[in-house]
């Protein structure tokens, strides 16, 4: 009986937290020019193969949000659904296979996937996975490859054995020029990037993401694919779209982005539709991750 009565105080804080934090971020749909609610992205996944949702690393609403997404997601498609991740890295795969099949411990699991900083905003989404038998995608590169590419380039991965390649996409990795190449000097402040090693290793993380995501449905048809990434990777569906769309044009994708903002009462949202299909601007004065 106690067991019960705990259960339906959970379900009724819950719920109220959910309608708690509803009045801290706005949805809206670019393409329709509306505000929208979280089943209308998922009812959009029905003619979609993958759904980006660029965060703010540090943004509680944000998080909030992905893991909502989730559970919406899984309701809809079930099984079909697939997390992937850019905080972890293609080496640990094994690791969160592992840990989602209740074989190592969250102690293990945490350490020896080398799991961020602040894994407590990432946690729900990769328990909701575990608890519902869902697959999670390690999907960035580590970053013993990209420190490499940093100090010598892209051409420094044509050094490594061919071992490393089970982790690393397919050379030559191109580095994108134009609007993304822009974004990026502007986001340095104009700042020289001598010989470009910076940028690189960005092409380097959306390479591999992109190979990530794509060697999983070419393995695994007709699923939906949920990528969580910094919102640079996949603005303006630069970045990681493009290079997917580089693997396989026939794909079709949508992106997230979700940010906060100090227009947030009063947002003017029409001024940041360019950077995708939706736009989630969230309160700046709810308490940031970390």
């Amino acid at each position: 009986m106690k067991f019960i009565l705990l259960l339906f105080v959970f379900a009724i804080s819950s719920g109220l937290y959910a309608q708690e934090i509803s009045s801290h971020y706005k949805i809206f749909d670019v393409k329709k020019q509306k505000s929208i609610s979280i089943e209308d992205i998922v009812a959009d996944m029905d003619h979609a193969d993958v759904l980006f949702f660029g965060e703010d690393h540090n943004d509680s609403v944000g998080h909030y949000l992905e893991a909502e997404l989730l559970k919406k997601l899984h309701s809809k498609y079930l099984l079909k659904v697939v997390l992937s991740l850019e905080m972890f890295y293609t080496d640990v795969q094994p690791e969160i296979d592992e840990y989602l099949a209740g074989l190592i411990s969250e102690k293990n699991f945490v350490k020896e996937s080398r799991a961020w900083g602040n894994y407590k905003d990432y946690r729900p989404l990769i328990e909701y996975a575990k608890q519902n038998g869902l697959k999670v995608i390690a999907a960035n590169a580590a970053t013993r490859y990209s420190n490499a590419v940093t100090t010598g380039g892209l051409k420094v991965l044509e050094n490594f054995p061919k071992t490393s390649f089970n982790f690393l996409p397919p050379l030559p990795i191109d580095t994108a020029r134009g609007r993304y190449y822009e974004k990026f000097t502007e986001t340095l402040g104009g700042h020289s990037m001598g010989t470009m090693k910076i940028y690189q290793t960005q092409n380097l993380w959306d390479a591999t993401m992109a190979w990530s995501i794509n060697k999983f449905i070419k393995a695994n048809k007709a699923i939906k694919v949920l990528q969580l990434n910094g919102r640079f990777h996949s603005d303006e569906k630069l970045g990681i779209p493009a290079k997917l769309k580089q693997l396989d044009p026939k794909l079709k994708v949508l992106n997230i982005s979700s940010f906060s903002d100090e227009s947030f009462t009063n947002p003017s949202w029409e001024k940041f539709s360019q950077l995708g299909d939706y736009i989630i601007i969230t309160d700046p004065e709810v308490k940031r991750s970390y």
